[in-house]
């Protein structure tokens, strides 16, 4: 297929133009992207080289990705190729349209039994196949799991030692470790298989409860439950499924259920199917190479300090399930890490309206250009909550604005813009358009 346009002042990193932020951490950013030589859609991990030096990690990240690279499992989340430029370091991932298996939770509350079985087999396929490579994941949660139509793909796998070593340093006393095993918590020393195991059945109780097993307002507390396994399950649990979660989530790494009984017990078995599917042969890690040798660049287009324009495809990325009703209507039942809405008013009077509503509700407020990050002053279940906003234009005259959770807890995070922000934000400029229309 011949190039396709790309569009004045997109960002094109090699032969992909940049779309959306569509997650951001401390350490990374990812964003989704369109090749524009097929137009197929990927998702692009964004890692800066500065951090990486800064961490002495560039060796390792690039033995963890060289291995990831090699690693084809139908539910892991594949790394297609790296880039890199002389700032950025560029993992372009398979994009996996179908968000987090947290927002199914968060919306729809816990699942059937059966359901969670199925979501549940297909983690512990995911987990034995990338350990048996010798890669562990260290921080298994549902925000790393992505569904696709029902198909679990697991997101992260070998890269979360540098995004854990990141945290370290600048969120020493931020999140809540409700997915950790006790001896990672006791920082002791532990073998990445066994915690990996535990976090899955925390991740277990979590489909089919609805809530965590762990779940206290201090971390000492929090501590004390994990290290002594102290939980109870739901009277709705079936006696084996309690049994099962007996086994994985026992507090001694050695005594705790392993991945080959695992799969011989009768809970886990009913109607499992194993994985099946081909490995590819030509799989290489000469880009990975390629990429971390400094004299290798991929130039990326300078962004004009304007709000950027928003053109078919970008309004296509925006959508939930490419369904562009999303964009400007609110959807029954989905809870999303990020809202948005349209205004008729200039782009720096939507920035300076943003900074007045925001800093009233506790946030403080760091601008750039026509994006904005908002930082709440007080510590939630996850730490402090922070959001990024963006102002683009979608038309003359018309732009869209972008709210999107970039830390602390997910759920604080709707409930703050369902109840507060969201709600006063858009009042703000539906009086302020009025109040335009009336005085034109």
């Amino acid at each position: 297929m011949s190039s396709m346009k790309v569009a004045k002042g997109r960002i094109l990193v090699g032969k992909y133009e940049l779309g959306k932020t569509i997650g951001e951490g401390s350490f990374a950013k990812v964003k989704f992207a369109r090749n524009v030589q097929n137009g197929n859609y990927v998702a692009i991990k964004i890692l800066d080289r500065k951090h990486v030096l800064r961490l002495n990690m560039m060796e390792q990240l690039m033995k963890e990705i060289s291995t990831m690279k090699l690693i084809n499992h139908p539910n892991v989340v594949r790394i297609l190729e790296v880039l890199a430029s002389k700032t950025k370091i560029y993992i372009v991932l398979e994009f996996v349209d179908g968000g987090e298996l947290f927002d199914k939770i968060a919306a729809n509350g816990r699942l059937k039994e059966d359901e969670a079985r199925n979501y549940f087999q297909q983690l512990i396929n995911a987990v034995d196949y990338c350990h048996s490579r010798g890669v562990y994941h260290r921080d298994l949660k549902p925000e790393n799991l992505l569904d696709s139509n029902g198909v679990l793909k697991v997101s992260d796998f070998g890269l979360s030692t540098y995004s854990q070593k990141e945290d370290e340093l600048l969120h020493t006393a931020c999140g809540t470790p409700n997915y950790v095993a006790p001896e990672v918590l006791n920082d002791r020393g532990y073998v990445g298989s066994t915690s990996d195991i535990w976090s899955c059945g925390v991740i277990l109780f979590v489909l089919m409860a609805g809530y965590l097993p762990f779940d206290e307002p201090t971390h000492m507390a929090l501590y004390k439950k994990i290290g002594r396994a102290e939980f109870s399950c739901p009277s709705w649990f079936s006696p084996q499924a309690k049994k099962l979660l007996k086994h994985i989530l026992d507090p001694n790494p050695l005594t705790r259920i392993k991945i080959p009984e695992l799969l011989e017990d009768e809970w886990f078995k009913k109607g499992y199917k194993p994985t099946s599917f081909t490995e590819e042969e030509d799989l290489n890690v000469d880009d990975v190479v390629v990429a971390f040798n400094e004299s290798n660049e991929n130039l990326v287009t300078e962004r004009k300090e304007k709000p950027v324009s928003m053109n078919a495809f970008e309004l296509i990325c925006r959508s939930q399930s490419f369904n562009l009703d999303s964009l400007f209507e609110k959807q029954t039942g989905q809870v999303k890490q990020e809202t948005s809405f349209t205004s008729q008013c200039p782009a720096n009077e939507i920035m300076f309206k943003i900074e007045e509503a925001a800093k009233p509700l506790g946030f403080n407020v760091h601008k750039r250009n026509y994006k904005m990050k908002l930082q709440g002053d007080k510590s939630g279940r996850k730490g402090h909550l922070s959001v990024a906003t963006e102002v683009f234009e979608v038309a003359p005259s018309v732009h869209m604005v972008e709210l999107r959770k970039t830390g602390g807890d997910t759920l604080e995070f709707h409930k703050a813009c369902e109840n507060s922000l969201s709600l006063l934000l858009i009042q703000k400029y539906k009086s302020h358009i009025r109040k335009s229309a009336t005085q034109i």
